[in-house]
């Protein structure tokens, strides 16, 4: 798994749970939160998804 997909979920459950807290405490503050979770998501799978290509590119030549 590259390191970069890692981190981005590991900022993705750190985002979610600050929306989780901001929302329980009655804050609007959430809203950015769930933004950010959103788009470290999408670093997250599209760092995946090219790392999966590259294998399966590697592999196809060889």
């Amino acid at each position: 798994m590259p390191r970069l997909a890692v981190y981005a979920l590991l900022v993705c459950a750190l985002t979610v749970a600050a929306a989780v807290v901001s929302f329980a405490r009655g804050s609007w503050l959430g809203v950015v939160w769930v933004l950010l979770a959103g788009i470290s998501s999408n670093m997250a799978w599209f760092s995946l998804r090219k790392a999966k290509a590259e294998r399966e590119a590697a592999g196809a030549t060889s």
